[in-house]
């Protein structure tokens, strides 16, 4: 049986998603405004112009491509290494697990400049030099662990009998693997592979760390709050970071959602 929440408990919840969410209005608002160089409060008027300047312009193409690609790529890295390092730290017992884990987890522990700082020394001694390959190193080190956390509690919550049952009736490991346990991580995978373009997607100071002269979406916008040349530009694509970091999370959350659903009705 559920309790109600109380008056005051719902008040309180309400007034704190107000306060996180209402500079994301505030964004949206002036991504609108007809004026270019100002944040007047109320806008002297609204209008689509911006949205079209802002689909014009090849600085906002180029970011956006190179951050969709950096994104695509460290998830693809992510779900590899995660899925393998989940297979082998869920149930097997070894000296060094537990230090193995915290290592694996530490990139998203850790405060990002840390870790930037960390990932351009290491490439300053191996002296290589800043790239595309060098950005999507420093994501995938963080988005890793995203897949790894979320594999790893859907290993935890399989039945070992399955497994057996397969090694039983005559599959080598490859086949248990493609037929019993990719299917029941799936949904999981699918939603760590999510957070982690979303998380990679919007990064600010790993990439400050590791993409030289290069230019992904965030950075670019810092840039232009910096130096700003159309102060609407600039909101425009952060309405389109809004969206496109939206989705998956709540694609995931929903995933996430109904399984648990399923698992505790089972």
């Amino acid at each position: 049986m559920r309790s109600k929440a109380s008056f005051g408990l719902k008040i309180s919840a309400a007034v704190g998603l107000l306060f996180l969410h209402a500079p994301l209005a505030f964004v949206i608002l002036y991504a609108f405004t007809t004026e270019e160089r100002s944040y007047q409060f109320p806008p002297p008027g609204l209008t689509l112009k911006w949205f079209g300047v802002a689909w014009s312009r090849p600085d906002v193409w180029n970011a956006l491509t190179l951050s969709f690609q950096v994104a695509t790529v460290a998830t693809l890295i992510a779900l590899v290494l995660g899925t393998l390092a989940a297979g082998a730290l869920a149930r097997t017992k070894f000296f060094g697990r537990e230090v193995i884990s915290l290592l694996i987890i530490l990139p998203i522990a850790l405060p990002g400049i840390i870790t930037g700082i960390a990932l351009r020394s290491a490439f300053n001694l191996m002296d290589l030099p800043f790239s595309f390959w060098t950005i999507v190193v420093g994501h995938a080190t963080f988005c890793v662990v995203v897949v790894h956390n979320n594999a790893v509690a859907r290993l935890r919550r399989m039945s070992p009998s399955i497994i057996e049952a397969s090694y039983d009736l005559g599959a080598d490991s490859f086949q248990t693997f493609r037929y019993v346990i990719l299917p029941n991580l799936s949904t999981a995978l699918l939603a760590g592979a999510m957070l982690a373009f979303a998380l990679s997607f919007d990064e600010v100071i790993v990439t400050t760390f590791t993409a030289g002269q290069q230019s992904t979406l965030p950075i670019w916008m810092l840039n232009e709050l910096v130096r700003p040349r159309q102060r609407p530009v600039t909101n425009v694509v952060a309405v389109i970071v809004i969206a496109l970091t939206f989705l998956p999370i709540l694609a995931a959350y929903y995933l996430t959602r109904e399984e648990a659903g399923a698992s505790s009705r089972a």
